[in-house]
């Protein structure tokens, strides 16, 4: 790519006077200032690919800080960033089974416990949605819900007392192995998403990161 041509919309542009000694240019078409050459690797345009994957391949952040020499507190609010334009992938077959169940971690100490409970389809184990919090029946209705929408041939759980009041009875399904798919699933999310495995130091301080990196594993 040229020098003068915006990396953002691939416009031309004018010069715009320094920064550190280095010429920067404004995109005469989306007013975007840019330099030809950046020497900070977050200014990368491939930046936030190489972060998402290595979010996938089991890497905490101060791994990726480590192998992309960026700080840690830019790795952090990539993350946030990147999960802002990360939206479920749209499932629009109907008469579907599905599978929901839950995976515990820790918020911000070992000492507060928490719940990821999410909900995918048997055939082709994509994540419908996602929730973050306590297993009461407030927070786990609204998953119920947008499954419904879908008329579901069969919703399989596990034993959690909360299913049969928000379920309807002649689709809810609960025994032995029944949710054999999504428990294996659990197994490969524990084993790719570092803060997740069992018996580690590495675990979310906030919630906010921890819904921004499941948003990116699921969905981007």
């Amino acid at each position: 790519m040229e020098k003068d041509i915006c990396p953002k919309c691939n416009g031309s542009s004018v010069k715009c006077g320094f920064q550190n000694n280095v010429q920067r240019y404004l995109c005469k078409n989306c007013n975007k200032k840019f330099q030809a050459s950046y020497t900070y690797n977050a200014y990368q345009t491939n930046i936030n690919s190489f972060i998402s994957t290595l979010i996938k391949e089991g890497c905490g952040i101060r791994s990726i800080s480590r192998i992309l020499k960026i700080s840690k507190n830019t790795v952090l609010s990539k993350i946030i960033y990147i999960s802002n334009f990360v939206k479920p992938k749209p499932f629009v077959k109907l008469g579907c089974k599905f599978e929901i169940d839950e995976i515990w971690t820790f918020i911000g100490c070992k000492n507060n416990m928490t719940w990821i409970t999410y909900i995918i389809e048997r055939e082709s184990k994509s994540v419908i949605d996602f929730f973050v919090g306590s297993k009461t029946k407030e927070n786990i209705k609204p998953l119920i819900e947008k499954v419904l929408m879908l008329y579901p041939k069969t919703i399989f759980t596990d034993k959690l007392n909360v299913y049969p009041s928000i379920i309807p009875k002649e689709i809810h399904k609960r025994f032995q192995y029944c949710t054999n798919i999504i428990e294996r699933n659990n197994l490969t999310i524990r084993t790719h998403v570092k803060r997740l495995s069992r018996r580690t130091i590495c675990f979310s301080k906030s919630v906010v990161i921890l819904n921004a990196i499941l948003k990116i594993y699921f969905w981007f």
